[in-house]
């Protein structure tokens, strides 16, 4: 049964043009031209792989515990075939909020005739080795051996300093934990850019969604959706800017390698989902603002 705040599953949403064409002499791509020359109000941002970098590599380390986790259930089947399967589905299921994948891991134990945990344990597993992987990228960013720039996509406070210039309130939406996206963010020095409008996934799951982000704040200052602007490396934040009727600004960031070329894998899937621009990061952010804004 589908709740109104549920996070929908990744559907191809829009046919992928055939042609789309580079603003000169950048590496932002116009799929869809969007209405421009609005006065965008509002911007809502994802957080890890948008604008952080603390959490990158975390595939590396879900998939090999979730395969871990299958192979003691079903210990006959062959761990290259586990790795397939589990690397599928966390791809697929990547954009929602990180419980989904874990209630995934959970069907899955079951049908190898385990008896699975729940969700809630799994993900605790999950974010105890992860938090093991990029404490010291934390800890860096409160000691002060690493900068805020060193984990941070390309350009990002540059696009944040533009948008303010232009009175455009800024929001924060991430399927990580609550408190953990405001700590990080904080540490990236992000906190002082969305303030309060720092939202994140809740125990309760269910009382939570980038869609929900986007409704409330529409409510609340009486506005359409037109009036919105949209970042994200995830389909969900796509799906939902666009759903009401906003400008979807794809971030295909390459989180590895960083050198301004845009990840070929979120740059198709995100336009799939309808996404009217794409970037790489945020190194050619000044063109990017004239264009939208330019009437």
């Amino acid at each position: 049964m589908r709740h109104d705040h549920d996070e929908p599953d990744f559907r191809p949403l829009a046919e992928a043009p055939v042609q789309t064409r580079f603003l000169p002499g950048t590496a932002v791509e116009i799929v869809r031209p969007p209405v421009r020359g609005r006065g965008f109000r509002y911007a809502l941002f994802d957080f890890d792989g948008t604008l952080s970098l603390i959490r990158a590599g975390w595939q590396d380390v879900m998939i090999p515990m979730m395969v871990e986790i299958l192979a003691e259930a079903d210990p006959r089947e062959p761990v290259e075939v586990l790795q397939s399967l589990v690397r599928d589905y966390v791809t697929e299921l990547t954009g929602k909020q990180t419980i989904y994948q874990m209630i995934r891991l959970a069907e899955e134990v079951q049908r190898r005739g385990g008896r699975p945990l729940e969700p809630q344990q799994y993900k605790a597993e999950y974010l105890r080795r992860l938090m093991q992987r990029i404490g010291d990228r934390r800890e860096g960013l409160r000691s002060g051996r690493y900068s805020p720039g060193d984990w941070l996509v390309p350009g990002s406070l540059e696009l944040l300093d533009l948008l303010r210039e232009r009175d455009v309130e800024l929001y924060l939406a991430s399927g990580t934990d609550q408190p953990d996206v405001r700590e990080e963010a904080a540490l990236l020095g992000l906190d002082r850019y969305f303030e309060h409008r720092i939202f994140g996934a809740v125990e309760d799951y269910r009382r939570f969604s980038k869609a929900k982000v986007i409704q409330d704040a529409l409510r609340e200052h009486g506005v359409s959706g037109e009036s919105l602007l949209g970042f994200g490396d995830g389909y969900v934040e796509i799906v939902n800017v666009k759903e009401v009727g906003g400008t979807a600004v794809a971030v295909a960031s390459d989180e590895t390698f960083r050198d301004g070329r845009a990840d070929a894998w979120k740059r198709d899937r995100l336009i799939r989902a309808g996404a009217d621009l794409v970037i790489p990061d945020y190194r050619q952010c000044r063109e990017l603002i004239d264009y939208l804004w330019s009437a």
